[in-house]
Order: C-alpha cells, then structure tokens, then sequence
C-alpha cells in the first residue's frame, strides 16, 4: 500500500511538472504569435539596419504570415490539448468521472490567465522587442513543421477557393500606402500628427497615383508671347508679367516654337542697347529676333504621373513643361512648383497674386469658393471629402452632377453638400457658396 501511494505521489508531480512545462509553452507561442503580427515592420527594420540580427530574422519569418501562423498554431494547438489531456487523467485518477468536468475547468481557467491573456498583452505592449527575441526559436519551429504546415496551407487554400476566395501572398506590400494612410489620419484625430504634415505626406505619397492634367493650369489661363509682337512690347510685357518664363507662340496659340527667360530676354536686348558704345555699329531694337533667343519647348502627355514628370525635371534640370492631349494639342501648362506645391500646400512670393480670395467663409458659415479651385485643394484645406474622379476642379464637379451648365442662382446638392452658383462668366463658372448639409 505504501509502495502505491508513493509511485501515485512520483506520478502525480511529474505530470503536473509536464503540465506546467506546456502551459509555458502555451503562453510563449500566444505571445510569440501576437508579437510577430503586431510588431510594425518598418520599426524591425530600422532595427535590423542598426545591426540586430533578432530583428532581422523577425522581418524574414514575417516575410510569410501563412506559414508563420500555421506553424505557431500547429505548436500551440499540441501543448494545450496534451496539457488538458494529462490534466484530466491527473484529475479523473483523483475524482472519478466528475475529474473531466473540473479539469475543463481548471485548465480553461489556467490556459486563459497564463497562456493566452498575460503572455498576449505583454507581446502588444512590448512587440518589436519580443518578436526580436523569440524569432530565433519560431525559425527552429517554423523549419520543423514545414512539412506539415505547406500540407495544410493546399488543404486550406483549396477550401477557401471552393468559396470564391483567392489568396494574394503579396497584399501586405500592396496595402503599405493604406496602411501610412490610416495611422496619418487616426494620429491626427488623436492630436498627435499636425493637419499640414499629414496633408505633407499624403501629398507625396500620391504622386505615382495623380496625372499632370489634374494640376496643369490650362490653356485657357496661360499667358503667352506673340513672336511677331514688335520688341519693345514684348519687353512691355515680360516686365509686367509675374513669371520668369513665358512660352512663345507663332501664327496660332497652339503653334508652340519655344520658351523664352526673362533673363535671356533681357540680357539680348541689353547686348544691343550697348553695342553702339563697343563700336560694332548701331543697331536698332527693331533687328531683335525673339526666336534667337528662345528655348526648345518640351513637352509632355496630359497622362504623365506627377512623380514620373518630377524625376524627368530633375533629370533634364529644368522645370516648366508644355502639356498636350493625345493629337498633340496644347492642354496647358505645368512647372516643378506645382508639383511641389501638391506636397507642401501653396508656394507664393512678392509677385504672386494673392491666393485666400479662392476660399473665404461667409458670415451665414457658407463657403465663398473660386469656381477654378481644385478639389483637392479644397479637400485638403477643409478636411472634406468631395471626388475627385471625374472633375479637377469645383465648378467642373458641378457642371458634371447637374449634366448643365448651370445659371447664377441655381442651387444642387450632391455628396452631402450644397452648392449655390454667385457667378458666371461666359459659359465658366467662376464662383460658388458651398455648405455641408
């Protein structure tokens, strides 16, 4: 009798060692599994650029979230239900048949504290840190059930198609700018990331997604020089004009021959103010030649990606591109400072003209807005959502809604807001008051 209590008494405590040893096992895949998940990659990788070989792994196991997972809860799977199980032969041995109901208990009581809760808010609070540590084990796991988890990564891929469901092993790259996006717009809302480094930001990041016809200034408000215009008033007019380049035209506006600098036109013309005091004989304005002094245009597609048309003017190492449609007719015009201005908000300087009048609050709380206004820019600077897929700026959202175009005084809402036409010109309209409704 005594021999048996003793060999019960061994069994017991190494079992409940065993039980105990899983549990631990338990806990550090649950936490292993939050860690590698909620860890931000871009964190581990500044870390493993500063030379941490934990992070590094950690980067490389995250590389393939399905094997990951099906790994970690392959393991995890097998310590809890060989720790359930000796738990209820340990508590069946003592209590008999009520020994599976409490040993449920128990263990459920255990797994959930010890193995699943505790281990899992310490991984959240603490996730580059521990998916650094625990990386170098999970790759032995990882490399271990291999087999096993590539036979029930098919058996689960093949179920899911049965349902219509395709797996892309790639969407984690493709979901980066949305993912930017959203922790830009959740910090803003919590007050810990400004509105202008937010707009910053998401203005660079969509450049490869924005075409140059969406910011080009058409052609309609391009101001251009007539190569048959006498020279003083072509003179006459660069020196009145606010810009420093100004695009050449012969015959016709669409007959581009070149782009002419306000230095270049001056300096010419100031060569031929002295060179009667060189001795080289007078020579009269009249023989100035505005095509002598003109550069080659360039230009480019109305389709062209902004961030394409950024990395070709820093490449040619200029900054002002004519734009033109498909039949190579001119659409307008666009300068590296639009691009730059669609990143850090608007650029002005002495001789631009003042740029609050497209967007003033009335005193009833409506919005006074330039019909030429882009939505973009009204967007950004009221934290509004207006699309922009089919129109550039507000008025063409307006002519596009009412499929008309619409007189002073005609009020339409659409998108959650109203719009009441003040102004017209011609067939443009060039002012509107705007309210959420």
């Amino acid at each position: 009798m005594e021999q048996s209590f003793t060999q019960l008494d061994a069994a017991f405590w190494i079992t409940s060692a065993a039980i105990l040893l899983l549990l631990v096992l338990s806990a550090f895949f649950s936490g292993s599994e939050t860690a590698l998940t909620a860890a931000s990659r871009g964190k581990l990788r500044a870390q493993a650029d500063k030379g941490s070989k934990g992070a590094a792994r950690a980067l490389d196991i995250t590389d393939d979230n399905e094997r990951l997972i099906g790994s970690v809860l392959l393991g995890n799977n097998l310590v809890n239900i060989l720790a359930t199980s000796l738990a209820t032969a340990i508590f069946t041995r003592a209590f008999g048949e009520s020994g599976v109901a409490l040993a449920t208990l128990v263990m459920t009581m255990l797994v959930l504290v010890f193995a699943e809760v505790l281990p899992k808010t310490y991984a959240i609070t603490n996730a580059e840190a521990a998916a650094a540590g625990v990386s170098p084990v999970i790759a032995v796991v990882i490399r271990v059930f291999s087999p096993i988890v590539s036979a029930v990564r098919l058996l689960v891929r093949g179920v899911l198609r049965l349902f219509g469901v395709q797996i892309d092993p790639d969407s984690h790259i493709l979901a980066v700018r949305e993912e930017i996006a959203g922790a830009l717009y959740l910090g803003h809302s919590e007050g810990v990331v400004e509105k202008e480094d937010r707009d910053r930001i998401l203005g660079a990041l969509d450049l490869g997604e924005r075409a140059v016809e969406e910011i080009m200034l058409h052609r309609s408000q391009i101001e251009m020089i007539n190569a048959h215009s006498e020279p003083a008033e072509i003179l006459t007019q660069c020196l009145e004009s606010s810009h420093t380049r100004l695009p050449v035209f012969k015959d016709e506006p669409d007959n581009i021959i070149g782009v002419i600098h306000a230095k270049d036109l001056l300096r010419a013309m100031h060569k031929l103010a002295l060179a009667p005091a060189e001795g080289s004989g007078p020579q009269p304005m009249d023989d100035f030649k505005i095509e002598q002094v003109v550069m080659e245009p360039y230009f480019v597609p109305e389709t062209t990606t902004l961030d394409d048309q950024m990395r070709q003017f820093l490449r040619r190492r200029t900054h002002f591109a004519m734009v033109v449609d498909e039949y190579g007719s001119l659409q307008g015009l666009i300068t590296l400072e639009d691009i730059l201005e669609e990143i850090v908000g608007e650029i002005t300087d002495e001789f631009d003209a003042d740029v609050d009048h497209l967007i003033r609050k009335s005193e009833d709380g409506q919005f006074l807005i330039d019909g030429a206004m882009t939505i973009r820019d009204l967007n950004r600077a009221t934290d509004w959502a207006l699309p922009d897929d089919e129109a550039n700026t507000v008025a063409g959202l307006v002519i596009h809604e009412a499929q008309m175009i619409p007189t002073v005084g005609q009020v339409f809402s659409f998108h959650g807001f109203r719009f009441e036409v003040t102004a017209r010109k011609d067939n443009r309209i060039t002012r509107l008051k705007i309210r959420p409704l």
